[in-house]
């Protein structure tokens, strides 16, 4: 009889306190409802008494259920991702846990608590382990199968969350549904842990390749599986509950490296949304100043109010959020309003800003400007309230300096320190939108060794025309591969100076920094102007330049969103190059800390501890 080889007596006894832990929120609360979004009289189904989940309505609470148990980490994997990156700083009224995070600091916090995502894992297991996928409907359609896809998906995207936030983690797919069972799988079972499928001694914690590889081939199959879809529930199209598989495999593959599989993933999610070859281009919407000002001081905007959309149509910009409880005395209320804004229930305090850093990165673009004459200009350097550079901070961020500096009036209330960030303008938590969609095509298809095609996603947009004339002639070997990414030139219409109703793309870097298909200091990296060395060619120095030029868009485009740490992380374990995350944290504040660069340059302090 074989025991598992766990690295330390504190790992034995952490991991037996993650998945007693996960045990009893099974046993005890299993498949709560989201009852915000379906039935109030609904709290609690339990199955302890089920082998099988046969019935229609097993599935509709399952998926709930663990739907609710999503709510719990919503916030936390917003706060992860950005208060520990270097776009935002905290104010004096952050609580000690959001310093504790942005500091990286390993006390005890809120904010790290493992066995939540295990709840959730371990209710996925459950799922998983017990629903009939054999049941058919009188059309002979399998009943369980959209949500079986859909669980997978969930089941994945949470331990790609717990494997970012926590480095290695014990790796389980089956329900632990009793300490006799969490026994089991410590001591002597090794059909309880997934490791032993991949070749690893039993009982060794997954890092993130082994994360990657073992949920690659489990969510392959269901790649082509529809989301399920219960209609409109409280106004809100519950298609927009599910992270989409081919995005995920995307996300998956682009963190173990696979950057040809990766491209072809978030392709294939482009390319289908909407139905068989269809179309989701990245649209026109941008912040940009009105042609005929020439005091640079009025801008149209239809680049903000998607943030507070939540419909769900063929060109809409959100794809995933997790549903929030509308009742601060739910429980699973989201705190990121009252985080990221100024108002009356944290009585006009906030905890998070804009770091120097953002600001100084968003002031740092040229922004080019087609006038109502007829010309390109460039913006002035120096226009206050951050419309220097990139518009998109100004669009979102709101306090005293954009309002004059004098406090506002809220609710008769006079108020000083007004801060608001507008993202954050609903309950819900949003998680996944078309621009990091295509960010992250530009991404792999950059590092697949098509520098030329990721530029192109960000200066014009692209379609067969851009394809034809500015990738394909530089990469002949590869164009068979670079033709299965089709564009229809009459489907993507790249923005003209006309401003056609029609036209539905732009480069991504045009969302806030005017017309850069006209940008002449937006440029690509030639060859001429690369001094070659026997450690670099010239292709390795396209490469680094444009993922360089997608981090930044990546930073002015999703800055408060949760992501930033995780994309200064890939491309730093990418590069071998820890300086990468360290040094760009350490100068949030605009100048390096010392002390805080030298605790990140150890790839080991870029983790939360399992606790």
């Amino acid at each position: 009889m074989k025991h598992f080889n766990i690295k330390s007596e504190r790992s034995l006894t952490m991991t037996m306190k993650l998945l007693g832990a996960a045990f009893f929120i099974l046993h005890s609360s299993f498949f709560i409802s989201c009852s915000d979004f379906l039935y109030d009289d609904s709290d609690q189904v339990a199955y302890a008494d089920r082998n099988l989940l046969t019935e229609d309505a097993d599935t509709l609470w399952a998926v709930a259920g663990i739907m609710n148990k999503m709510q719990v980490i919503a916030d936390r994997t917003i706060l992860l991702g950005e208060v520990r990156g270097d776009l935002v700083s905290l104010t004096n009224d952050a609580s000690a846990d959001l310093r504790a995070l942005a500091n990286f600091e390993s006390a005890v916090n809120k904010y790290n608590r493992p066995s939540d995502y295990y709840a959730i894992i371990n209710n996925c297991n459950y799922y998983l382990a017990n629903a009939d996928t054999t049941l058919r409907n009188s059309r002979n359609e399998r009943v369980f199968l959209k949500e079986y896809a859909a669980v997978k998906a969930f089941r994945a995207w949470t331990y790609l969350q717990l494997v970012l936030n926590y480095g290695s983690v014990p790796l389980v797919t089956k329900p632990i549904l009793s300490l006799d069972d969490a026994g089991r799988y410590m001591g002597v079972s090794p059909e309880y842990i997934a490791s032993e499928k991949l070749g690893l001694p039993e009982g060794t914690f997954a890092e993130i390749s082994t994360i990657c590889k073992f949920f690659i081939a489990d969510l392959l199959p269901f790649a082509d599986v529809e989301m399920p879809t219960y209609g409109s529930i409280r106004s809100t199209d519950s298609k927009l509950f599910y992270y989409p598989i081919k995005v995920l495999l995307g996300d998956l593959y682009l963190w173990s490296g696979q950057y040809r599989e990766a491209a072809q993933s978030y392709y294939r999610y482009i390319s289908t949304r909407n139905g068989t070859n269809s179309v989701y281009p990245i649209s026109t919407n941008s912040v940009r100043f009105t042609g005929n000002d020439s005091r640079w001081m009025n801008t149209r905007d239809s680049w903000s109010p998607m943030f507070a959309q939540e419909s769900n149509s063929s060109n809409s910009e959100l794809i995933m959020m997790i549903p929030g409880d509308s009742i601060p005395s739910e429980g699973n209320y989201s705190e990121l309003r009252d985080l990221f804004n100024t108002s009356e229930s944290n009585d006009y305090t906030c905890s998070i800003v804009p770091s120097q850093a953002l600001i100084d990165l968003s002031a740092a673009q040229k922004y080019c400007h087609y006038t109502s004459g007829g010309e390109y200009v460039y913006a002035p350097d120096g226009l206050d309230n951050y419309r220097t550079g990139d518009l998109r901070l100004s669009a979102v961020y709101t306090n005293l300096e954009n309002l004059g500096g004098l406090g506002v009036s809220v609710n008769g209330k006079r108020v000083t320190n007004y801060s608001v960030i507008s993202k954050y303008q609903t309950r819900n938590v949003h998680i996944l939108r078309r621009a990091m969609v295509w960010l992250r095509l530009a991404e792999a298809l950059n590092r697949a060794g098509f520098p030329r095609f990721a530029f192109q996603i960000l200066k014009t947009g692209v379609n067969n025309n851009v394809i034809a004339n500015e990738v394909l002639p530089y990469y002949p070997a590869d164009s068979a591969f670079i033709a299965s990414f089709y564009f229809p030139n009459t489907s993507y219409l790249p923005e003209t100076t006309a401003r056609l109703a029609t036209e539905n793309t732009m480069g991504i870097h045009s969302r806030g920094s005017g017309y850069t298909a006209a940008n002449a200091a937006y440029a690509f990296l030639e060859d001429s102007t690369i001094t070659d060395t026997p450690q670099t060619s010239v292709l390795d120095a396209q490469i680094d330049y444009v993922e360089n030029l997608i981090t930044d868009e990546e930073a002015l485009e999703f800055a408060f969103e949760g992501h930033r740490f995780y994309d200064l992380m890939r491309i730093a374990l990418r590069r071998n190059d820890p300086s990468y995350l360290a040094s760009r944290v350490a100068r949030r504040s605009g100048t390096l800390n010392p002390a805080l660069n030298a605790t990140l340059s150890d790839t080991r302090n870029w983790y939360l501890r399992l606790e």
